[in-house]
C-alpha cells in the first residue's frame, strides 16, 4: 500500500472533523451520456448569492479529462494520465481560462515505500512545488515545499509525520514556514457502526493561540450517518447524512456558537443526486 502522498497525512482526522459540514444550501446532480461522459451540475446559495457550476468528465482507458465552467466566467480543464511510462506514475496537465498564468504540469508517483508529488507552472517565472513521503503504511515522514522563481524565495515549507496501526492514526505537521504546529488523531472505535472519534490541536507561535477541535461520528444504520464536533471557542456543529438511494445523499448541518446562541445559529443543506 505504501505511505501515500503528503496531502494524505492527517486526512482521516480532517475528514472526520470537517468533511460534509457546511452552512450553505447546495444542490448537485450527476448524469451520464450514452458514450460514458459524466455531467455534473451544481448550485450553491451562500447568503444572498448563488454560485453555479457545470462539469463534464470523460474517461478512456487510463486518460481522464475534466472540463469545468462556473458562474465566475472561468473555464478550467484538467487532463490526467494514469500509469504513464511506469506503474504508479500519474501525470496531470491543467489550466484555467482566461488566466494565462494558470497552466500547470503535475507528476504523482507512488511506490511501496515512497510517494512524490511535483508540479511546475507553465510561465516564464513559475512556482515550483515538491512534496514527498517516505516510509510504510504504518510510519511515514514527509515534507512539502514551494519555490517562487519570480522572487527567488520559498513561499511554503512544511513537514509531517504519520503513525498508523489497526484502529488509530496519529499525525504531526509543522506548517506556515514553521509558524504553526498541528497534531491530530483518529480512532476507529467500531468498524461495524463506523463509530470513530478524533481531535485536532493547532498552535500558532506568532499569535500564541491554540485551537482544539473534538469530533465523533456514528452510523445509525447502514444508510444514515451522524457526526458532531466542538472546539475550544465554543462552536458546536452536527450533521446527519442519509443515503436515500445508492450514491445519492441528503445532508443537513447545524452550527451554533454556544457563547452567542441567540444570534449565531446556522443551518446548511446539501442534496447530491447520482444515477
Amino acid at each position: 500500500m505504501g505511505p501515500g502522498l503528503y496531502s494524505e497525512i492527517g486526512k482521516q482526522a480532517r475528514d472526520l472533523l470537517y468533511k460534509d459540514y457546511q452552512t450553505d444550501q447546495k444542490f448537485t446532480v450527476t448524469t451520464y451520456t450514452a458514450n460514458g461522459v459524466a455531467i455534473t451540475a451544481s448550485g450553491t446559495k451562500k447568503n444572498e448569492l448563488i454560485f453555479g457550476e457545470i462539469q463534464s468528465q470523460l474517461k478512456n482507458k487510463n486518460i481522464t479529462v475534466d472540463v469545468k465552467a462556473g458562474s465566475d466566467s472561468n473555464l478550467s480543464t484538467k487532463v490526467a494520465v494514469d500509469e504513464l511510462a511506469t506503474p504508479g506514475l500519474k501525470t496531470i496537465f491543467s489550466f484555467v481560462l482566461p488566466d494565462q498564468r494558470s497552466g500547470q504540469v503535475e507528476l504523482q508517483y507512488q511506490h511501496d515505500h515512497a510517494g512524490v508529488n511535483a508540479s511546475i507552472g507553465l510561465t516564464a517565472n513559475p512556482i515550483v512545488s515538491l512534496s514527498g513521503v517516505v516510509g510504510t503504511n504504518a510510519v511515514a515522514v514527509g515534507a512539502d515545499v514551494s519555490f517562487d522563481t519570480a522572487v527567488g524565495d520559498f513561499i511554503k515549507y512544511n513537514a509531517g509525520l504519520s503513525i498508523t496501526n489497526a484502529d488509530l492514526i496519529a499525525s504531526l505537521t509543522v506548517n506556515d514556514k514553521g509558524d504553526s504546529v498541528n497534531a491530530s488523531y483518529y480512532h476507529l472505535v467500531s468498524p461495524l457502526s463506523s463509530t470513530a472519534v478524533g481531535a485536532e490541536l493547532t498552535h500558532s507561535f506568532s499569535s500564541n493561540q491554540n485551537t482544539l477541535t473534538f469530533g465523533t461520528q456514528h452510523a445509525l444504520d447502514p444508510l444514515t450517518l451522524v457526526k458532531a464536533r466542538f472546539n475550544n471557542y465554543g462552536k458546536a456543529s452536527a450533521l446527519i447524512q442519509h443515503e436515500w438511494r445508492p450514491k445519492s445523499f441528503l445532508t443537513v448541518t447545524g452550527e451554533v456558537d454556544t457563547k452567542a446562541i441567540e444570534k449565531s445559529s446556522k443551518v446548511g443543506l446539501s442534496l447530491v443526486l447520482r444515477p
